[in-house]
């Protein structure tokens, strides 16, 4: 029985490689933590040498803070949709996150802004991030107040309410525990609706429906 050659490498073309690495460190990063992205864990996801990653990523934190930038800089496009009425656009920004699947993300935040007090690059990279949520979630408050959605006289103000609210809960994202008092869920809902001059209720009713569909 004549035995089959053993299958050739791909050799990938730069771009195309230094994706995939960073693809899966982002992957590690929301998993695991960002501790836990070192050139051979991402090595042996891709089934390649750590000589391969070190290559395009010399230097590990390098990569982390890589890692970092793309795992948000995704889940802002997802938070921040085009389509829809400003009140719509803002319930589905809550509604993600209050919901279980910002676990991942919530933990990242938390992750690095603990670790950023060790790491300068990583601080460096996370106030610019945090820059861009803030530039997005003004920019939607302001339409909001043009569409007369919203009733609010300082949109940056109220985006930084919203998200102190959102940092606020994403606090407990480690918890060993539940918490699951409705005060506690509904409360970035509960916050936005204030902060945004929304009649009661009804931001709440954007989001649930949101929810159901």
């Amino acid at each position: 029985m004549v035995s089959s050659p053993p299958p050739q490498r791909v050799r990938k073309l730069p771009d195309e490689r230094r994706a995939e690495i960073l693809s899966e460190a982002a992957s590690i990063a929301l998993a695991e933590g960002l501790e836990r992205i070192t050139l051979r864990a991402v090595a042996d996801r891709l089934g390649v040498r750590p000589g391969l990653i070190s290559h395009y990523y010399p230097a590990a934190e390098d990569l982390v803070v890589a890692a970092f930038v793309l795992a948000v800089s995704e889940e802002r496009e997802e938070l921040f949709p085009d389509d829809g009425t400003p009140l719509h656009r803002m319930a589905h920004l809550v509604s993600r996150i209050e919901g279980n699947g910002a676990f991942p993300l919530t933990r990242l935040w938390l992750n690095a802004r603990h670790l950023c007090r060790f790491t300068p690059a990583l601080a460096e990279a996370m106030l610019a991030q945090e820059h861009l949520d803030r530039t997005r979630l003004t920019a939607l408050i302001e339409d909001g107040r043009a569409s007369g959605d919203f009733a609010v006289d300082d949109p940056f103000a109220a985006c930084i309410r919203i998200w102190v609210a959102i940092d606020g809960v994403g606090s407990y994202a480690n918890n060993p525990g539940s918490f699951d008092y409705e005060a506690f869920t509904r409360f970035v809902t509960d916050v936005a609706e204030w902060t945004l001059g929304v009649p009661a209720g009804k931001l709440r009713a954007a989001v649930d429906q949101l929810r159901e569909a």
